[in-house]
């Protein structure tokens, strides 16, 4: 695949080119812009925003709170009897001014239509949705699902409608939180079609609304295939494999349960994602001591290539259109058959204990072994996109800032369920399947390999320390605010 993402261009916002980036274009965000939002989003007297789930909850109180005293009035669409309709109403959002209604009610009185539901909804009442849109609208997506379905079953969005895509890089309480906190987060700015020649504007109107504190551009196609990858990979399916993987190999080598889980998942959650928040995996590297390195070396020699492996599986499998098939398949037999508690097994009780007595101890140091496995996964993942041609922004966020700054923290604090299953139901299921191939391979390929006399691969780990995704993240990094997440347990 030959990506070329979205140009940014703006009359109402900044533009700078990143060169440690290759040169792509940036917007930088900030409460400062919003008097810039009405400007930005003329025509738009309304948006509506359709659905309450992980992402529409958290977009909906943005966009209001953003948008207060600007003119432009923000409604939540739901299905008629939806059980989210009394929390939209315990945040203020109400029938009688308007601001909540029923979903096809929404679609047709606004010209912004930020589109929340579901993916499989999405499948199933996307012609609907179509036939409510005005001529003229604008019709937004956070994710590149729809896209993908309908180039899957040969199907079109309506020509007289603008197509665009805002695509925040983590979970819907993040973007929330992150807001709240007055830092926000990064999004992906797409247009599929700009009918009205404004669709540029607005897309990156309701990113900064959204509170991101910089934007990149991408493609309908390259978000949906990178973030349906990722979020199977490193951000959420990987990790869950490999944290249960670390976790048996340190009770085979004699530690304790706490013992284990604190160096198989806390310190990855903890201080490894801390590090490579503030420093980036080299970094994280840099600041190990020399036996730790050398700890480091070798298991991210022997991870990589059984990492990289699967991953090339999973990039296959999304491009041609299966796991996006999968989802739809398992929408019909959901009632029937619930998705499984990722908590099941014997690690999650400890880590609740663990968790409970945190408080009262030092953070968990860096476990050099844990922290090898989980880089050579980060960057298995980053040459993976590499390879297929994702602009370098996206490469970034989809492999490292939305791990360490928006999923892991919320891991941390109340566990891989919290995580997992505050995501989109297309990403709880790639996870559930994925993840045992993660742990599989690092418990067959990998793990049994430690305790061996073993050199490792020079060449993998040299290219490592060379690697040019190092300065790429600092580029990233350095368009952040100062501070990270704060998740109350």
């Amino acid at each position: 695949m030959e990506t070329h993402a979205y140009e940014l261009e703006s009359e109402c916002f900044d533009v700078e080119r990143i060169a440690e980036l290759g040169g792509e274009a940036v917007v930088r965000g900030g409460r400062h812009l919003f008097d810039r939002l009405p400007e930005a989003l003329s025509g738009v007297s309304r948006v509506g925003v359709i659905g309450w789930g992980s992402q529409g909850a958290a977009q909906a109180r943005n966009l209001r709170d953003s948008l207060s005293g600007g003119g432009i009035q923000v409604s939540v669409g739901l299905r008629k009897g939806s059980a989210s309709t009394d929390a939209a109403r315990r945040f203020g959002f109400s029938e009688a001014d308007g601001s909540l209604a029923e979903m096809f009610d929404v679609i047709r009185r606004c010209e912004l239509v930020v589109l929340l539901i579901s993916d499989a909804a999405q499948a199933q009442l996307h012609t609907r949705i179509f036939d409510a849109l005005r001529p003229g609208t604008t019709l937004a997506l956070s994710h590149g699902f729809l896209g993908a379905y309908l180039d899957g079953i040969g199907g079109a969005f309506p020509e007289d409608v603008d197509v665009i895509a805002v695509c925040p890089k983590g979970m819907g309480p993040s973007v929330r939180r992150l807001y709240e906190q007055g830092s926000g987060i990064n999004c992906s700015v797409a247009i599929e079609q700009n009918v009205t020649g404004r669709a540029g504007e607005r897309a990156l109107a309701w990113a900064v609304a959204l509170g991101a504190p910089w934007c990149f551009g991408t493609t309908l196609e390259s978000e949906a295939r990178s973030d349906i990858f990722g979020e199977r990979g490193i951000l959420i399916g990987g990790l869950h494999g490999m944290v249960e993987a670390l976790y048996r190999w340190h009770l085979v080598g004699g530690d304790s349960p706490e013992a284990a889980f604190i160096a198989a998942s806390e310190c990855i959650t903890g201080p490894i994602s801390e590090m490579i928040s503030r420093a980036g995996p080299l970094g994280l590297y840099e600041a190990l001591e020399p036996k730790q390195r050398h700890r480091f070396e070798l298991a991210y020699a022997l991870a990589y290539g059984p990492l990289r492996a699967i991953l090339a599986e999973i990039y296959d499998e999304v491009a041609l259109g299966n796991e996006i098939r999968s989802v739809i398949a398992a929408h019909g037999r959901l009632d029937a058959h619930p998705l499984s508690n990722v908590e099941g097994s014997a690690m999650w009780q400890v880590a609740a204990r663990v968790r409970a007595e945190r408080a009262d101890e030092a953070p968990a140091a860096i476990d050099a072994t844990s922290a090898g496995i989980y880089c050579a996964g980060m960057l298995a993942q980053v040459d993976e996109l590499i390879e297929h041609g994702h602009p370098c922004s996206e490469v970034v966020n989809e492999s490292i800032i939305e791990a360490v700054d928006s999923l892991n923290p919320y891991m941390h604090a109340k566990g891989v369920a919290h995580m997992v299953d505050g995501c989109s139901m297309t990403a709880r299921l790639g996870a559930r399947r994925w993840a045992p191939r993660f742990d599989y391979a690092l418990s067959q390929q990998v793990l049994p390999w430690l305790c061996e006399n073993v050199t490792p691969d020079r060449s993998l780990v040299e290219r490592f320390l060379a690697h040019p995704i190092h300065q790429s993240f600092s580029a990233c990094a350095a368009l952040r605010p100062p501070g990270s997440i704060r998740v109350d347990v």
